[in-house]
């Protein structure tokens, strides 16, 4: 004997259940404007708190004015969306400083170690501290330059470089039989001469960092800079100079040979027992 019970089964089956919608999520990255769905206050996110009663964010509108909302469920607006905000993580700082190294935190001022790097223009000590300095910050290294190759005699004279007091001098156009690899012969055991074959440190960023194929030829007796600005595009080498050094952020925008030139310096002049010979 059987029969049918009306009420058995699934008494929902064949009909829509009632879904929860859901909302995109966002972070509540402060400066994000966004609109409270329940009285249409508009401000800025200016802080987050955290209490007993949950997760709240703090918005600041045009006038000023400041309060509180509980982050919930679908309750902001963003650009006419209907969203859910969540609490803003910011992202780690970086393990890596730009040369690649890895980064010293909370590094303490130190004293000036006896032992310097040289550089033949400003220029190529932007670049460099650019890439290097937080690695000659936690070594205490000092980059100075030189204004022109033609004085690295007479420092020298003055600076009368020895053990634990060695200088590392980065050169521009280092090519052999050229007039720089000449000023650097016979320097002394305790100076280290390296560079890069480039004319300018200019030309040692990566054409493609500044939107070029490649760095234009510049016939022989015009001035470099000023010959490039004039075949790119640039009106000055002052503008020029603007352009390559924002281009410039980590090891990777420059030529291997000035990173493997830089990296010899420091080495040299940070660690006392590497011989000269070790480095070239």
């Amino acid at each position: 004997m059987s029969f049918n019970d009306p009420y058995g089964g699934d008494i929902l089956s064949g009909h829509a259940r009632n879904q929860r919608p859901t909302y995109p999520k966002v972070p509540a990255e402060p400066g994000l404007v966004a609109e409270v769905l329940a009285d249409g206050f508009v401000g800025a996110v200016v802080g987050f708190e955290r209490t007993y009663d949950g997760d709240f964010i703090r918005l600041e509108d045009r006038y000023g004015t400041q309060r509180l909302f509980k982050l919930r469920e679908g309750a902001f607006m963003i650009d006419g969306e209907r969203v859910t905000l969540t609490r803003f993580v910011p992202k780690a700082k970086p393990q890596r400083s730009n040369s690649g190294s890895r980064r010293v935190e909370q590094v303490e001022a130190k004293v000036a170690a006896p032992s310097r790097i040289w550089v033949e223009g400003i220029h190529d000590a932007a670049i460099v501290e650019k890439i290097w300095g937080h690695d000659l910050r936690v070594e205490g290294v000092v980059v100075e330059y030189l204004e022109g190759l033609d004085n690295l005699p007479e420092r020298l004279a003055e600076f009368k470089p020895g053990p634990g007091r060695r200088i590392g001098v980065l050169a521009d156009h280092l090519v052999r039989g050229s007039k720089e690899t000449r000023l650097t012969e016979s320097v002394g055991p305790d100076v280290l001469v390296t560079g890069h074959p480039y004319i300018d440190i200019w030309a040692a960023v990566k054409p493609e960092r500044l939107g070029l194929r490649a760095w234009p030829e510049v016939p022989y007796g015009e001035d470099w800079k000023t010959g490039i600005c004039k075949r790119v595009g640039w009106s000055d080498p002052k503008e020029g100079w603007n352009r390559v050094y924002s281009a410039v952020s980590t090891f990777r925008d420059i030529d291997s040979t000035l990173i493997g030139a830089v990296e010899r310096l420091v080495d040299f002049v940070t660690t006392p027992e590497l011989k000269k010979e070790d480095l070239i």
